[in-house]
């Protein structure tokens, strides 16, 4: 089992993040698009090679997010229509959430077996979140989905604050 952190920093305009080891190595970086339509978050390696890209869609009724790893889509996160509580859905190829994903507090599971574990770290400054990965070659995958879903929440919160 491998042990990540991510942590976004708190004074960044266009939304960064790194994501770390357990002994504090850089292992990605994460990296938002500034005043840039379509908004996109791209994941990067410490050689900063890409290995996956958050896009969110442009000219859609309701905000949808599609998540690339190394040049496919994975991901889909789209909101729902909704009356009181903003709702939304995840389509993931062979991928399945389960738990409280708006609390990022959820497993990821592949075929029904659990290949990560996502907690939010409480108490700290900004958001952070501690990712085990059960499956090392789905490493990219379960690091994209968690910011995928961060970006998602922020931008149900920057929607509501207006």
């Amino acid at each position: 089992m491998k042990q990540l952190f991510i942590k976004q920093k708190v004074f960044s305009l266009s939304g960064k993040f790194t994501v770390k080891d357990q002994h504090e190595n850089d292992v990605y970086f994460v990296e938002g698009s500034f005043m840039q339509i379509p908004k996109t978050y791209s994941i990067m390696d410490t050689a900063r090679n890409e290995v996956a890209l958050i896009t969110k869609k442009v000219l859609s009724l309701l905000p949808k997010f599609y998540v690339e790893v190394e040049g496919r889509e994975v991901l889909t996160i789209q909101k729902e229509l909704s009356l009181f509580k903003a709702r939304y859905s995840v389509d993931a190829v062979g991928v399945e959430i389960v738990g409280n994903w708006w609390d990022m507090q959820f497993a990821v599971k592949q075929h029904g077996e659990v290949i990560g574990q996502v907690s939010k770290e409480w108490f700290t400054w900004g958001d952070s979140y501690k990712v085990e990965v059960l499956k090392d070659d789905m490493e990219k995958i379960i690091i994209a989905i968690v910011i995928a879903i961060d970006c998602v929440k922020a931008d149900q919160d920057a929607a509501a604050s207006v």
